[in-house]
């Protein structure tokens, strides 16, 4: 089932042009909505003239009524059936100031209705239209075509990518991320600025990791919550070889995550694992974390707070899961081709054969039979979109790198939540990862939604982007 989201609608109108073309602008755009599960909030053909916006009176009204849907609106189309004009869609933006993302909309001309009755100029509207937005200091979104019918199936592709990149935008400007936990002293490269997050509307929540790990602690097999979150972790993976107390360890742990994410209202969390968690709670949190991620509510280790936004943007993108990842290991001699691993925590739309194991590496230094709810599970060929999330500090910037690729079923003979991706002049991009000061860890998302994702971080939150291609 699609997600309905609220748009603002602006038919933008100049009364030397056939004002007929307004009502037929508004049926072909409920027909488009309807098909796109949008919701328009635009004004009725009896408030101006068929509804259109022409003069700065009706700027006021438009204006008035976007300002008493201020929290339903996420984005605003600007719809031109004919030339437009420039000053009425640019004051209407300017005197409801949602500061949401803006998508610009022009009709095209029928060659044989070029006469003074169905004459449209549109398409030198746009640009009038664009000129000002840009005068104005309004950000916006253009169609794929320069014109285009509503109708058109270009269109239809158009209004579901900016429904996409509004959700990503509202997201983002009021995320609240728990950093769980310390990051763990060996992990420098996930370092970040809480400081130029919270400047881009990106707040933290930290708690200490004892306090989690203490009020798990005082829980019980036989306690309510626990036995709950015993059956939700059991019907959600096999549990393999884990013995039972391990598995009550788990949900001990779980119920104290969920509690403290609703105590803040989270939408994401960074949990500390290595090696703390073995070490002193005697088992693994990815099981947890998979479980969050599935959930919409991403999670990520080792305290990887961008790490877990990147996770958040990419599943607002696409609407399914995201998962934190290593840059890990070359597939072979193909320089295309790379094996993306973790202990793992991925969420499970990623592994069909998920199972609640352990962590053989991490086994190696804290006793693997303390690793028990690390996750194994192979994922399948799909779609994918990866890419990261970070602050630089020195320059006082959020950056990102996105690109789109493949996942593969290629054969991979290895333990842990695991893939092998396919990605055209990935030495080049691996080249560009290491020379800009990116971290180690990529997110994953099986989608092709790279475009979106650019024009969400570059144009609205003012990020610098790199898109690999």
């Amino acid at each position: 089932m699609k997600e309905t989201i609220s748009l603002g609608v602006i038919i933008g109108n100049r009364d030397f042009f056939p004002d007929k073309l307004v009502g037929e602008c508004r049926a072909d755009l409920l027909k488009a909505f309807s098909k796109a599960s949008i919701s328009p909030i635009m004004l009725e053909e009896n408030e101006t003239k068929l509804g259109g916006v022409e003069t700065f009176q009706e700027a006021q009204k438009c204006s008035a009524l976007f300002k008493r849907h201020t929290d339903e609106i996420m984005g605003v189309l600007v719809v031109l059936p004919n030339f437009g004009d420039e000053k009425g869609v640019a004051e209407t933006l300017k005197l409801a100031e949602l500061n949401v993302p803006v998508l610009v909309q022009a009709y095209p001309d029928d060659l044989d209705k070029m006469d003074v009755a169905r004459r449209r100029d549109a398409w030198c509207g746009k640009i009038s239209v664009c000129n000002n937005l840009y005068q104005y200091g309004i950000r916006y979104s253009l169609t794929t075509k320069h014109v285009v019918h509503p109708s058109d199936q270009s269109f239809a592709a158009d209004l579901r990518d900016f429904a996409a990149v509004c959700r990503v935008v509202r997201g983002l400007r009021k995320v609240r991320i728990g950093a769980i936990g310390a990051r763990p002293g060996a992990f420098n490269t996930v370092r970040y600025s809480e400081k130029i997050l919270q400047r881009h509307g990106i707040s933290v929540v930290t708690v200490d990791l004892s306090h989690v790990l203490g009020a798990a602690s005082k829980l019980t097999k036989d306690d309510r919550s626990v036995k709950e979150r015993l059956e939700v972790i059991q019907n959600y993976a096999s549990t393999g070889r884990t013995p039972g107390d391990k598995l009550v360890q788990i949900a001990k742990l779980d119920v104290v995550l969920r509690e403290f994410m609703h105590e803040h209202s989270l939408d994401a969390t960074a949990i500390q694992c290595w090696t703390s968690l073995q070490q002193n709670y005697g088992c693994n949190v990815c099981t947890s974390m998979s479980m969050m991620s599935e959930n919409m509510l991403p999670s990520a280790c080792e305290v990887d707070v961008t790490g877990t936004l990147t996770m958040y943007a990419m599943g607002l993108a696409s609407g399914t899961p995201s998962a934190l990842v290593d840059w890990n290991n070359n597939y072979s001699d193909d320089e295309e081709k790379v094996v993306l691993f973790h202990c793992g925590n991925w969420a499970k739309s990623f592994l069909p054969d998920i199972e609640i194991s352990t962590a053989p590496i991490l086994g190696t230094t804290v006793g693997e039979e303390n690793t028990y709810g690390a996750l194994a599970g192979r994922t399948p060929a799909s779609p994918l979109t990866y890419g990261r999330i970070t602050t630089d500090d020195t320059k006082g910037v959020i950056k990102a790198y996105i690109g789109e690729g493949k996942l593969t079923d290629d054969t991979l003979k290895t333990f842990g939540t695991r893939a092998v991706a396919k990605i055209d002049n990935l030495q080049g991009l691996m080249k560009y990862v290491c020379k800009t000061g990116f971290e180690h860890h990529v997110v994953m998302n099986a989608s092709n939604t790279a475009g979106i994702l650019k024009e969400a971080f570059e144009n609205y939150m003012g990020w610098e982007v790199y898109q690999h291609s």
